[in-house]
């Protein structure tokens, strides 16, 4: 009952692939193929397909075809016919992969050798990306699988020119950078350009192209400068602490009214003199006590006044650099790139 079970779920390994697009497949024998394949009829599999392929099918039926052959052979033990059909499937259809978490072992393994053994340009991506001209590039990746000559470039569209970003000896995966700039340094005009990757080995070569967008913008300019990132004006006056001198000289000519009142109690000063002094003296207390509570003036912050000088000075130096800047940005590309629509008309040569 185990074995039983082990192979249904290898059956069932192979079978995910192959069903998950058989609703696209249109002609009769070939869907009477895929069937038989899902009964586990290997033997009928081989005959329907092998049928099949003889007949008119598009490009996907006769892809799906290879890869039945493949599966089926797979399931078999058939390996090196199933590395065959699969290098079929790979020759028609180069961006097709299969999900090791969903196959078996041996017809992973059957699918890695057939893409070992046939030359292709496999995986080519360029991603969106904004750039100022002159200071970044176009990313572009791609897959090489066996080592191979390859030449990539860019055809400008309507007539266009034709500018070589690579050339050199290359297998796997390859990483490259295209500036985007003419001999004398200014960016390539807009317009529609296809990055073609073509690839080499003998007598062999395999292309795959990539179609993309340059469109040319304005540089932003910068904005200027009214304060510096962590530097605030200071106030340029103060006021100064609260003082207690006035209160203090009030004590003072009080005291010095008091004790001139007391010796002259036996001289012949009237009383009416004594209470003018009293009076004095507590209106100089008043005075004093007044004058203590009142708030001080303000008065210039020298220290406050010459960092604020310091600053603007320097805001100053930033905008004379800012506005040197702008002149050059004005005269700059911003240039933006988008992937267009890939063709399907790339393939072995």
């Amino acid at each position: 009952m185990t074995r039983h079970l082990c192979a249904v779920a290898l059956v069932a390994g192979f079978a995910a692939p192959a069903a998950g697009s058989a609703q696209a497949v249109q002609n009769a024998t070939l869907r009477r193929a895929q069937q038989a394949y899902d009964n586990l009829e290997y033997r009928q599999v081989v005959s329907l397909a092998r049928t099949a392929l003889r007949e008119r099918l598009t490009g996907a039926e006769r892809a799906r075809a290879y890869e039945l052959l493949g599966f089926t052979y797979g399931a078999l033990d058939s390996i090196l016919k199933a590395v065959d059909a699969f290098k079929q499937v790979v020759l028609i259809d180069p961006e097709r992969q299969l999900d090791p978490n969903r196959v078996s072992p041996k017809a992973y393994s059957a699918f890695d050798v057939a893409l070992r053994q046939v030359l292709l340009v496999r995986q080519l991506r360029i991603d969106s990306t904004s750039f100022v001209g002159g200071r970044g590039a176009i990313p572009i990746r791609f897959t090489v699988t066996q080592p191979a000559r390859v030449v990539t470039r860019a055809i400008a569209g309507a007539g266009g020119g034709t500018y070589v970003i690579d050339s050199g000896a290359w297998n796997g995966q390859v990483n490259l950078s295209w500036p985007a700039r003419l001999a004398n340094g200014d960016p390539v005009p807009a317009g529609n350009y296809t990055v073609v990757v073509e690839a080499r080995l003998g007598q062999n070569a395999f292309s795959a192209s990539q179609p993309i967008r340059v469109s040319h913008g304005s540089v932003d300019t910068l904005p200027s400068l009214t304060t510096l990132p962590g530097y605030q004006y200071l106030s340029e006056t103060e006021v100064p602490p609260q003082s207690w001198r006035p209160l203090g000289l009030a004590f003072l000519y009080t005291g010095g009214a008091l004790i001139g009142t007391l010796g002259l109690e036996s001289s012949s000063l009237g009383s009416s003199s004594k209470r003018e002094l009293a009076v004095v003296g507590g209106a100089a207390l008043v005075t004093g006590f007044v004058m203590t509570l009142r708030k001080p003036a303000p008065r210039p912050a020298a220290a406050n006044i010459l960092y604020n000088r310091l600053l603007r000075e320097q805001i100053a130096r930033r905008n004379q650099d800012i506005a040197k800047e702008n002149v050059a940005r004005r005269q700059q590309v911003q240039l933006t790139v988008v992937p267009l629509s890939k063709p399907s008309g790339a393939g072995p040569r």
